[in-house]
């Protein structure tokens, strides 16, 4: 009997090949910039096909380096007219909540700029909404997703549970300088969530207790953050934010049984295990990410490369509204338990 002649094998999907996801922007500011846009753009299973911007100058600018065909002034037009799979709205947050409420209600996945919200019951409130619309949401706390940070953690927790962590995140400004936003929100919430959420990340659980110092520090606005949290898992997590400091640093440190990690997203970190006073492993944060670009470096892409990831296999991000709500009523907890 003649053998049966082989099928011809099937070609194995690529990237060329899977349709492309459907990106629109709200906002073209710096922020998006630097971080959002070049993420997505190098992408090859995504692409921006909109920005909806009210700066003409800067539409223009953006949908010129990145090649955007789609420009619009008004995001809800665009929305219509592009019909996207996921909406980025990188805007302050005191602008943010009817921009963000109106696009999960025309059904579209949503991620939004760090902190999602004012407040805890606005982001509640947005988290209501997109399970109602059974839509996909994000919010981009970077930190946590830097390689340097992921890989200490892990390693940590390789050979035990995490007991201790902290996450500081420090500035300088001169005297005489304003709060953020002129004062709409306080410097916790805006940006200090960044520091809370990776204290989070570190630790794990949920929260259990809280203690807290809060004061203006050379200001008329709170300029000092200082919190002790315990956790679930049984770690305790140390935050440290504040304005008036001698220079920019966000650091974090992670300790299980034996081994401990000392890190900064930007510039590297440390592992020292078994009481040697010589570093086990260096990490550094160009070489974990394979790429001389801060925003791949840094952790912007790793955590859009999870969203749009996240989007396409239809499941919620690591850091979705759900879960920015446990940050959120954190902030809360150091603002309003302050133990002065």
């Amino acid at each position: 009997m003649a053998k049966a002649k082989k099928g011809k094998k099937a070609k194995k999907a690529t990237a060329a090949t899977v349709q492309k996801l459907r990106v629109a922007f709200i906002g073209a500011g710096s922020r998006a910039v630097s971080a959002h846009y070049p993420s997505i753009h190098e992408m090859r299973d995504a692409e921006i096909c909109a920005v909806a911007e009210l700066n003409e100058e800067r539409l223009e600018r953006v949908t010129k380096q990145y090649r955007i065909k789609g420009a619009y002034t008004n995001y809800q037009k665009m929305i219509e007219t592009e019909r996207p799979d996921v909406v980025y709205a990188i805007m302050p947050p005191q602008h943010l909540y009817d921009t963000a409420a109106t696009v999960m209600d025309m059904g579209c996945s949503l991620i939004v700029e760090k902190p999602p919200s004012i407040t805890s019951e606005q982001t509640r409130q947005m988290a209501i909404i997109a399970r109602r619309q059974k839509v996909v949401t994000g919010v981009t706390t970077q930190r946590r997703f830097a390689p340097v940070i992921r890989t200490g953690k892990e390693a940590c927790e390789a050979v035990g549970p995490v007991h201790t962590a902290e996450a500081a995140f420090v500035k300088y400004t001169p005297a005489g300088a304003g709060p953020t936003y002129r004062g709409a929100v306080d410097l916790l919430t805006v940006d200090g969530i960044h520091a809370v959420d990776t204290l989070r990340y570190l630790c794990g659980g949920e929260v259990e207790a809280v203690a807290s110092d809060v004061r203006r520090v050379g200001a008329e606005h709170q300029t000092l953050f200082l919190a002790m949290v315990r956790f679930s898992s049984g770690a305790t997590g140390f935050l440290k934010f504040g304005y008036k400091m001698g220079r920019r640093i966000f650091s974090v440190e992670s300790h299980s049984d034996g081994i401990s990690f000392y890190g900064d997203p930007e510039e590297g970190g440390r592992l020292f295990t078994d009481g040697n006073v010589e570093p086990s492993k260096l990490l550094d944060a160009f070489k974990l990410s394979r790429s001389q670009k801060t925003h791949r470096a840094y952790g912007a892409f790793a955590m859009n490369r999870h969203f749009i990831d996240c989007i396409r296999e239809g499941r919620q991000p690591e850091t979705n509204f759900e879960d920015a709500l446990k940050g959120m009523e954190l902030v809360e907890e150091i603002l309003h338990h302050a133990q002065i």
